[in-house]
């Protein structure tokens, strides 16, 4: 509560306790529907405790309205970022906060901070992660901050969304899926460049970038080099479109050739056994 509030208005008056235990109970069914039929679930199951402490501090009517739409709202804003997350369809949970530096001198806290904040998305920026195998360019891709931030992200590895579009394609769906992939804030696109891909295929990747070229931003993760796409994108001008759209005004950032869980790896094989 806060104790800065004038408790009482002229004329307000705390009610006591209700001595009709049947009116009381009424009183609760009453409030109980009411919020069923309003979608109000964390009123319902918690404005008795809310009630209490707001009579045991003689609190206002309206410091106890207040209190009881502020559970409302931080539990429903609660609810919306678990959705968001669960809606990315993250392959496993990374949060950038547990980024281990130590491991990864490439990488600075600046850079993750970056990264954290939701500017860039809404600025329809690119983010290009580019390193070898194991060097963390997953964990900064699947860092769920954008989506609790209250951005709608989709993750997903280039192979599956090639052969999604491929799919739609000969399903004349091809116009819905792009438009589907065009509506979310931040499409993730994991193992880009460890396939090599026809020319169909990277043509309907390439339309996924034009849909959203400078308005919805596109986050990558790359084993291979920007000299190294020609390999996955076998037309010259195909390949230059493609990386001319996902590196222009991007955050590059290069996690480095050094693998973690290499490493982690060699330093079990030396561990002399029990």
């Amino acid at each position: 509560m806060n104790d800065t509030t004038t408790l009482f208005d002229v004329g307000e008056r705390v009610p006591g306790p209700r001595k009709d235990a049947s009116a009381a109970g009424a009183v609760e069914t009453v409030i109980d529907e009411a919020c069923r039929a309003l979608h109000l679930p964390t009123i319902r199951s918690r404005f008795e405790d809310i009630a209490a402490t707001a009579l045991k501090e003689r609190a206002s009517y309206k410091d106890f309205l207040a209190d009881l739409l502020e559970a409302e709202c931080l539990q429903r804003e609660e609810r919306k970022k678990n959705r968001l997350v669960r809606e990315a369809n993250f392959p496993r949970p990374k949060r950038l906060e547990d980024f281990e530096f130590e491991k990864n001198p490439n990488i600075t806290p600046e850079q993750v901070s970056t990264l954290a904040d939701p500017a860039w998305v809404k600025a329809g920026l690119p983010l290009c992660l580019i390193g070898d195998s194991g060097t963390g360019k997953s964990h900064l891709l699947i860092g769920t901050a954008i989506a609790e931030a209250g951005m709608r992200v989709r993750y997903t590895t280039t192979a599956n969304l090639v052969n999604e579009l491929a799919e739609a394609a000969d399903e004349k769906k091809l116009s819905r899926t792009l438009a589907r992939y065009g509506r979310v804030d931040l499409l993730c696109l994991d193992e880009f460049g460890y396939l090599d891909l026809d020319k169909p295929g990277a043509k309907l990747l390439f339309q996924v970038f034009t849909e959203r070229e400078e308005r919805r931003a596109i986050a990558i993760a790359s084993n291979a080099p920007f000299s190294e796409w020609k390999q996955t994108f076998t037309d010259p001008r195909l390949c230059s479109a493609i990386v001319d759209r996902v590196t222009f005004n991007a955050h590059i950032v290069e996690t480095g050739t050094d693998s973690f869980r290499f490493k982690k790896t060699q330093e079990k094989h030396r561990k002399p056994k029990p």
